[in-house]
């Protein structure tokens, strides 16, 4: 018996939709072959449905399996493909009638006693859902609320494989998670830190007020404890208020790299990233085999501090370049090449010098003039042009 199920693989923050085909025929010894260009994290995972399946009671196929994701031709590595998998296979050895599955899609994946775990990128497989006219979409319970924020799409939180079936059969009386826009609109724009909480600096406060107020990007100079992170740390309280339609896409590409937090559905507040200056090329600007958004994307609708700027590799600092420029950043591999967006505010803190101390009116500085003018070489020009003019902070 054949039976087919509408599910979804992530590819960057977009969701793509995935059919899973499965057919299970008699034989005299039971064998289940994968195909559609799985890698080995989805190979794999027959051997977690299997045991899911057992331990919670169910019949396991005693002919030839054969599941097929559909399109061939996309890379199938991720474990979300565990429950309609099981699903799957339910359905094409009877335990559960095919009509049943009208208009649902499915995605978790499986643990061996049957629970269901969560999984990256349920905002965007609700997402593609919705435009893909779904109506129904079953999802592990602790991502529920995040994929519930798509009202036209009715959302069922599953904590086990048994609780799935039982949603796709009628059984009991299930009632889809209630989309959590409201609460999350009350609690936008609450920050934990103040822009107030700044004492004198009103030159550099004046400076950061103007750059948030027009989305420039700032250098600050100065001193080593002169200020420079504690004003830069402040800057998203005073950005323009975070909309709905801004928390939204950033939150789909915290949800598709797992870095949503623990029963958040939306984030609330502007994004703050403070990379260490060791990074690479791919964690700045995002990047891999599978290209995954880096830290300028993870920055959206918010502010990427870049402190110690110097000690940054020259190639990733360059690498920021065009992003500023666009708002967007494009990875190429052979395969296929993914935008992701990138619409951030730079702000940089540096020293004036190697010793930290140059035009210091309480310390003085050792630095040779060519070691001062090697030090700021290290900036381009065409980075500094993007960046407006550097702000001295004595």
């Amino acid at each position: 018996m054949l039976a087919q199920l509408n599910t979804f693989a992530l590819v960057g923050i977009d969701a793509v939709p995935v059919q899973v085909e499965v057919d299970v025929t008699p034989a005299q010894m039971p064998k289940t072959v994968m195909v559609g260009l799985p890698e080995l994290v989805v190979r794999e995972s027959i051997h977690r449905i299997e045991r899911a399946m057992v331990n919670l009671g169910y019949r396991l196929p005693t002919g030839r399996t054969v599941v097929n994701l559909a399109p061939a031709d996309l890379r199938k590595d991720a474990g979300a493909f565990d429950l309609p998998i099981a699903v799957g296979i339910l359905v094409a050895t009877g335990q559960i009638t095919a009509d049943k599955l009208d208009g649902f899609s499915s995605v978790g994946e499986l643990a061996l006693d049957g629970s269901v775990r969560p999984i990256a990128g349920a905002l965007s497989m609700a997402m593609e859902a919705r435009t893909r006219g779904d109506t129904r979409i079953i999802v592990p319970a602790a991502n529920a609320r995040e994929a519930a924020v798509v009202r036209e799409v009715e959302v069922f939180g599953v904590a086990s494989l048994a609780e799935a079936v039982g949603i796709i059969v009628g059984a009991g009386d299930v009632e889809p998670v209630s989309p959590p826009t409201d609460e999350v609109e009350g609690r936008l724009n609450r920050y934990d830190i103040d822009f107030a909480d700044v004492k004198g600096q009103e030159f550099a406060k004046r400076a950061l007020t103007v750059a948030a107020a027009g989305g420039h990007n700032v250098i600050m100079l100065g001193s080593p404890g002169s200020g420079k992170t504690m004003l830069a740390r402040r800057l998203p309280t005073i950005l323009p208020p975070l909309t709905p339609e801004e928390s939204l896409g950033t939150t789909r590409i915290y949800s598709a790299v797992g870095k949503l937090p623990p029963g958040e559905s939306l984030l609330s507040t502007r994004p703050f990233r403070s990379p260490h200056h060791t990074i690479s090329d791919a964690g700045m600007v995002g990047g891999g085999s599978t290209p995954q958004p880096g830290e300028i994307s993870l920055a959206h609708h918010g502010v990427l501090f870049l402190d110690e700027l110097p000690e940054f590799n020259r190639r990733s600092l360059e690498s920021l370049r065009q992003p500023l420029e666009e708002g967007v950043v494009t990875i190429s591999r052979a395969a296929h090449s993914t935008t992701f967006p990138a619409d951030f505010v730079l702000i940089a803190a540096m020293n004036p010098c190697p010793c930290g101390f140059l035009g210091d009116p309480k310390h003085q500085c050792k630095c040779a003039p060519i070691a001062v003018e090697k030090y700021m070489g290290r900036i381009s020009g065409p980075l500094l042009d993007r960046t407006g003019p550097s702000l001295h902070i004595p």
